[in-house]
Order: structure tokens, then C-alpha cells, then sequence
């Protein structure tokens, strides 16, 4: 079988920074004038941005990076949302009017959402040049991109992939691959934080952010064809916990709960996937010949990198960094310095607090270079990375 890596940039709003200072990272290791070396790309939620500006840029990887860094690096919250009085506060009473509407059993507000992410759809249309993921495939230096979204009506996983054409759809528990042409509604549907970004209507379902229900994330490289995979995380191993579990005892805000939620929807899935990938392939290296030839299993070597450090607590540093109407409405639902700095983490797109992440994820991967070059050279050992 032909080796194709496969990159995985998971989603996590403003915590997607950290990917691209891996991203720049791996392109030192690499020759300048070096193509891309993930012939897979499959992006979700944030990671679906960076994967898309990857794939419009596969016959320069550094190119790729260079242009995602410039755009991290840059970044102010209203390039994303709507920061000034009016878009953040009628967005917020439309929603709570929406909610209060919806319990009467009337739905006449559409698009309900706490903020109003239109400056993204703006910016979307003027750097992502789309149709350029077709001349890369075209060219034999792009084999697939894929998009994931979470459709609300189906309750499905849904990867929208553009590739060569022997990739054919596939179905699977809760989880189906879709061929399309990517454009930026697949981008903003697949980044629709729950709650914060409105639903994306494509053909005839509305999406939500693709890490919610997504049961299987590694899935849909492996359905490409990839033969290893690297999977840039934007979550810690180990989450930061309080210092003493038996002095907390006031009720959760309303932020402490949505920041929570979102760990939840970014964490625990790919947790799962990767020990039962291991698992998978403990099992097929004992296995006889001619029982992997019957039940078509494979090894899949995988490389996981995670931030080193506390995204949270990182984030607390820079919560001043927000536009004054952002900070306040956090207020309203119960942020303090104490607590909610998991929700701020995926909210916070603003240039220093990119760049922290991008440094951080720059020297995670210089700490982790002898490895990844192994990796990407085909000479790295899967089990020994995975979780135990």
C-alpha cells in the first residue's frame, strides 16, 4: 500500500494557534522549498480553518504555514465577531429571547447565537481562496481534504471531503463521508461553536461545530486512505484541576458550565479513538496472515501533540486582551479570574494571546523533533505514543 500520512488539526476555537506553532515546527525540519508532507488533511471545528489553508497551499509548505502565522499572529476577536455594543448585546437578547420563545413553543428567531461571527465570514472570503484545493488534487500533492460538521436535524457526523476520485462515501455508526466541493459554509459550519456561533445551513440540514457527536475523529483519515496519522491536539494531557477538590462548593456559572461543555466536545472523543486504536492494533500484530488479509485490518502508526503546558491558565493572562464588551457580557454569565478561563480559552482570538500559543506549540515540537522526523520518515513506533 502506498504511504500517505494523514494530519488531524482538531477544533477548539482561538486554541487552534497552537497548531500552527507545531505546524511551523515540522516545516523547519523539512527542506525550504519542501511540498506538504500530509497528502491527508482532515480538519474539524478551528483545525478545519487551518487544514483549508494547508490544503490551498500544498505545493509550499512553508508557504502554508507562513501564511497561517501571519494570520494568528494578527488576529483581534472583531476579524471573528462582532465586538462593538450593538452586535454583541442584540445578538445576546435575541438568544435569550430565542430561548424564552422556544419554551412558549414559538420558534420565529432564526440564527440564534450569543455573538455574531459575520466578521469571519468576511475575512473567510477574502484569504481562502478554495479553488485552489482542486488544482492541488489535480497536481498529485493533494489526495484529500476533509471537513467535518455536526448536522443538528440528522444527529450525524458528516465529513465533507474533496479528493481523487477512487475515494469513495462511506457510512458508519452516527457518521457518514460526503463528496463535495469544499467551500467556506463547510469551513463555518464545521467551526460553529454551540451556543457562541450560529448554525450553518448546507443543502438542506443546518451544522454545528464538528467535534460535537464526531465518535470517531480518526476515523475519516483512515476512510481516505491514510496508512499513519498525525493528530495536532489543542488540549492538554493533563487538564488543570483545583488544588483542593473539598473547597469547592459554590454553584457553577453559567461559564464555568459552557467552558465544561466544550471540553467535553473537544477532548473526550479523541481520547476514546486513539486507545481504541491502539487497541486495534495490539490486537492485529498478533494476528495470523491470513486473518488480517479476511478481516481487512491493519496497523496505523499515529503520532499525537498536545500543548505541554495549561491552555487555561495561560489564558487567564490575558483576558484583558478582549474588547471591553466581550469581557462584559463573560461577566454577565459568570466569568470571573478565578473561574471560566476554559471558555475565555476558546473565545480569546487575540494576537498575544496566538502568539503564546504558537510558541508554545513551536517548542513542543522542536522538544519533540527526533521523533517527528522519525514519524515522518515511516520509522516511528505507534504503540509506544499511545495512552496507556
Amino acid at each position: 500500500m502506498e504511504k500517505r500520512i494523514g494530519l488531524i488539526l482538531t477544533g477548539g476555537g482561538a486554541r487552534a494557534a497552537y497548531q500552527v506553532g507545531v505546524l511551523k515546527g515540522i516545516a523547519e525540519f523539512l527542506p525550504r522549498r519542501a511540498r506538504n508532507p500530509f497528502p491527508i488533511i482532515c480538519g474539524t471545528s478551528a483545525g478545519a480553518l487551518n487544514a483549508a489553508v494547508l490544503a490551498v497551499n500544498m505545493g509550499s509548505f512553508r508557504k502554508g504555514v507562513r501564511h497561517l502565522d501571519r494570520i494568528w499572529k494578527n488576529f483581534h476577536a472583531d476579524q471573528v465577531y462582532r465586538t462593538d455594543l450593538v452586535g454583541v448585546f442584540n445578538n445576546s437578547v435575541l438568544w435569550l429571547t430565542g430561548l424564552i420563545l422556544s419554551g412558549m413553543g414559538i420558534h420565529k428567531i432564526n440564527q440564534v447565537s450569543l455573538l455574531d461571527n459575520t466578521p469571519l465570514i468576511e475575512l473567510l472570503d477574502e484569504i481562502m481562496p478554495c479553488e485552489k484545493i482542486q488544482e492541488g488534487i489535480d497536481a498529485g500533492l493533494l489526495h484529500a481534504l476533509s471537513i467535518t460538521a455536526s448536522g443538528y436535524g440528522s444527529g450525524q457526523s458528516v465529513t465533507f471531503y474533496q479528493g481523487v476520485e477512487e475515494i469513495v462515501p462511506w457510512q458508519g455508526t452516527r457518521r457518514i463521508g460526503v463528496r463535495t466541493k469544499i467551500e467556506n459554509k463547510h469551513l463555518l459550519a464545521s467551526a460553529a461553536l454551540p451556543f457562541f456561533f450560529p448554525a450553518i445551513q448546507i443543502n438542506r440540514e443546518y451544522f454545528g461545530d464538528g467535534s460535537m457527536r464526531q465518535i470517531a475523529p480518526i476515523s475519516s483519515a483512515m476512510q481516505l486512505g491514510a496508512t499513519s496519522i498525525l493528530v495536532i491536539g489543542v488540549n492538554s494531557a493533563t487538564t488543570s484541576q483545583p488544588d483542593k477538590r473539598e473547597g469547592i462548593s459554590d454553584y457553577p456559572s453559567l461559564a464555568q458550565i459552557a467552558g465544561h461543555a466544550l471540553n467535553s466536545i473537544f477532548l473526550d472523543n479523541m481520547e476514546v479513538d486513539l486507545e481504541r486504536v491502539r487497541k486495534i492494533n495490539g490486537m492485529v500484530e498478533i494476528m495470523p496472515e491470513e486473518l488480517r488479509l479476511r478481516t481487512n485490518l491493519r496497523q496505523v502508526d499515529v503520532l499525537v501533540i498536545t500543548p505541554s503546558q495549561s491552555i487555561e491558565k495561560i489564558a487567564e493572562h490575558y483576558v484583558k486582551e478582549l474588547p471591553w464588551t466581550i469581557r462584559l457580557l463573560l461577566r454577565l454569565i459568570g466569568t470571573t479570574h478565578q473561574s471560566g478561563a476554559t471558555l475565555v480559552s476558546y473565545l480569546l482570538s487575540e494576537g498575544k494571546y496566538c502568539r503564546t500559543l504558537i510558541d508554545l506549540g513551536y517548542r513542543d515540537a522542536m522538544q519533540r523533533r527526533e521523533e517527528i522526523q522519525r514519524f515522518l520518515d515511516g520509522q516511528h513506533r505507534q504503540d509506544s505514543e499511545m495512552p496507556q
